[in-house]
């Protein structure tokens, strides 16, 4: 069999690899990897504006490289992504270091020192491997005359790696001004604060991160811990080559958070794109909030009534095939066998969270046990749904009750309301406010709330006979005034007979 060497121009591959998709906050993200692998416990970013000659570095304090590692380091593809690697190591490909640094900048140097060894200093020029009749791969040797300055952090580190980026091509574009480079900054922290909040957490975090010398605050998904959330599942196990840990959580309603809560729990994508799974490997973010493809009948899509669903779901890096992890480690899919117990988990997630928010922040509609009389009822059919005004509701019973003659107008008048819901207005205005519509007296003066119910009060008293208390106690339990409760407790004993 005949052979022919076929090199790839390196140009050519390495111009094509800067396409991969990356941002600069998950390039920036995918050279963190590298120092966790490398047992740091500090890294340090510094963004350096000066136009076309700004540059990033990237300064941890692992346990460095000596010169043959840092040779194997800055090669492309050194490693075969089929190896087995250590339970601690982030990476996977061989190419992360290389590919998410070309994708900012045209100039990567990298130094290191490992103990007992010196600083050891390669760096890439992209421009020098342009080259007309010289398709080498020319790995450079020692600091570019002039950056000398920006590597001198490393000298003061035990051990350590630090990385620089030069040639800022891809983000000091035409028209690009300084304030649009603190800009990317603020998205490269919220982007950080969110993949490695389980490194940042705690009173002894694993990781200490820091951008221009100011601390990066974690950012957790799932609100852990705040008393308002309506529902967290326990962890669930599953097994498949490895274990999977899912756990389904559902945030809390607006009404029941602070508005600088509300705001910090959006997150990056808001509380429509946070929705869904967050995929963890090694507990470093893989994917931020995301479906993944599953769903009953038809693929979910990020929709308002189930904004409230996040579920965090940890898989480990001897699963990266499995769950096809691609080059950026920024997106998977679970694997078929996993897909039904996924989609199950989820399902309940969805409709937990869907409850919460179509009831404002209760999760089950019980009022010591007691099921609340809901004032609407929801009736589905083969044709579609049907919303009907309960006959059962207290105020609706009580009307038909003491006016049997009217009976027909007033089942006229609430069969007209019936059909005329306006649901698309409904639907469009909840749509554009990303909230549901005010109901159940939410912003209604309190002395307008505290007469409706007075009047129902006495009504259940004196006309039906009820006690104070079994008056006040059906009350309790009858939309909207179930969210009152302080109110029912305050109805006075005595009734005035005139007072109707």
């Amino acid at each position: 069999m005949k052979r022919r060497s076929a090199p790839p121009r390196a140009s050519a591959l390495v111009e094509s690899l800067r396409g991969l998709g990356y941002s600069t906050a998950t390039a920036l993200a995918d050279i963190i990897d590298n120092s966790i692998a490398a047992r740091a416990t500090a890294v340090e970013l510094d963004f350096h504006w000066n136009g076309g000659d700004s540059w990033i570095a990237v300064l941890d304090d692992g346990r460095g490289m000596n010169a043959e590692e840092l040779d194997s380091a800055m090669r492309l593809g050194d490693r075969n992504p089929l190896e087995a690697r250590q339970l601690q190591d982030l990476g996977r490909f061989g190419l992360g270091l290389k590919t998410a640094s070309f994708s900012q900048g045209r100039r990567l140097t990298v130094a290191s020192r490992a103990a007992d060894h010196p600083i050891e200093c390669l760096r890439w020029d992209l421009d020098l491997l342009d080259v007309p009749g010289d398709e080498g791969w020319h790995l450079l040797e020692g600091v570019q005359p002039g950056s000398e300055a920006r590597l001198a952090p490393l000298a003061s580190e035990g051990t350590g790696t630090i990385v620089l980026i030069e040639k800022l091509d891809r983000i000091v574009t035409d028209g690009f001004t300084s304030q649009d480079f603190l800009d990317l900054v603020d998205t490269v922290e919220r982007h950080l604060a969110m993949t490695f909040h389980r490194y940042l957490e705690g009173s002894r975090p694993r990781l200490r991160l820091l951008i221009n010398g100011r601390g990066v605050t974690p950012w957790d998904p799932f609100m852990t811990g705040h008393p308002s959330k309506p529902w967290v599942q326990p962890e669930v196990k599953l097994r498949h080559s490895s274990v999977v840990l899912v756990q389904c959580h559902v945030l809390p309603h607006k009404d029941k958070l602070s508005a600088t809560e509300h705001e910090a729990a959006a997150g990056i994508e808001g509380w429509n794109g946070g929705q869904g799974f967050y995929v963890y490997r090694n507990q470093r973010l893989i994917v931020a909030g995301s479906w993944l493809g599953l769903g009953t009948g038809r693929r979910w899509t990020k929709d308002e009534a189930h904004r409230l669903a996040r579920i965090r779901l940890d898989i480990t890096n001897d699963a990266d095939a499995d769950w096809k992890l691609d080059i950026r480690k920024s997106s998977a899919r679970p694997p078929v066998q996993l897909r039904k117990a996924l989609t199950r988990l989820a399902e309940e997630a969805r409709n937990r969270a869907r409850q919460v928010f179509a009831h404002r922040g209760r999760m089950n509609i019980r009022v010591k046990g007691e099921p609340v009389e809901l004032a609407w009822e929801a009736t589905k059919s083969s044709k579609g749904t049907r919303y009907r005004i309960s006959r059962e509701h207290e105020a609706v019973r009580s009307l038909l009750e003491q006016a049997p003659d009217l009976r027909p107008r007033i089942e006229l008048v609430l069969k007209l309301l019936e059909e005329t819901v306006p649901v698309q207005r409904i639907w469009l205005d909840t749509a554009e406010d990303r909230d549901t519509p005010l109901t159940g007296f939410a912003g209604e003066p309190e002395a307008n709330v505290r007469e409706i119910l007075a009047t129902m009060y006495r009504s259940l008293v004196t006309r039906k006979g009820l006690s104070p208390e079994d008056a006040r106690r059906r009350l309790a339990r009858t939309e909207p005034f179930d969210r009152y409760p302080a109110f029912v407790q305050a109805l006075p004993d005595s009734i005035d007979s005139d007072g109707e």
